[in-house]
């Protein structure tokens, strides 16, 4: 899945088998009051490549078992993110969808929860989705730009030419996420 690049007492971070994607493994503290993690860490960030002061909006969702959302992506400049399952689990699907990129068109599933804690930097060009695998399931964001439904592009999850293997029954759509369009038209329309 992904090979570790550093490792401290913190945070292990791993590359993933997409480029420039980055998979953050905190080391939570456990005891018997419960645990206690680091979700973000800005000099762990600046030591990978990220910038700290680019983020600019911290958003969350929540969605009850079934619900997929995605997948998403935005046009233009693109979006990155970090992402994380704050409370229950999630099925985390990235689509590479740059076409300059040695793996535009391919995609990566992983395992977000709130046991391990795992986050994902994703940069600009990816498109995203989940599928909550939970009860319930907090999904937070700390995205780099405001958002601008403008540039706001959307694919079908279960696209053929994707072949995307969701490990359980999608329940629940959003209309938009519902009419979303094929990957091929977007990758054409891409160039």
């Amino acid at each position: 899945m992904a090979s570790p690049l550093v490792q401290d007492a913190r945070v292990e971070i791993r590359r993933t088998d997409l480029a420039d994607v980055l998979l953050f493994l905190p080391s939570p503290h456990r005891d018997d009051r419960g645990l206690f993690t680091r979700t973000f860490d800005a000099d762990i960030a600046a030591a990978h490549g990220l910038d700290p002061g680019a983020f600019r909006q911290d958003s969350q969702s929540r969605s009850h078992r079934g619900v997929l959302r995605g997948l998403h992506g935005r046009l233009g400049r693109g979006e990155a993110k970090l992402v994380r399952c704050a409370h229950g689990a999630v099925h985390d699907v990235l689509v590479d969808a740059r076409p300059a990129s040695p793996t535009f068109g391919r995609h990566q599933a992983f395992r977000l929860d709130d046991e391990a804690f795992a986050h994902l930097y994703v940069p600009p060009g990816f498109l995203h989705g989940f599928l909550v695998l939970s009860e319930t399931a907090d999904v937070c964001y700390r995205i780099d730009r405001p958002h601008d439904p403008a540039e706001d592009v959307a694919v079908r999850y279960d696209d053929p030419d994707l072949a995307i293997d969701w490990p359980q029954e999608v329940r629940t759509l959003s209309p938009r996420d519902a009419a979303a369009g094929a990957w091929a038209a977007l990758r054409d329309a891409l160039g």
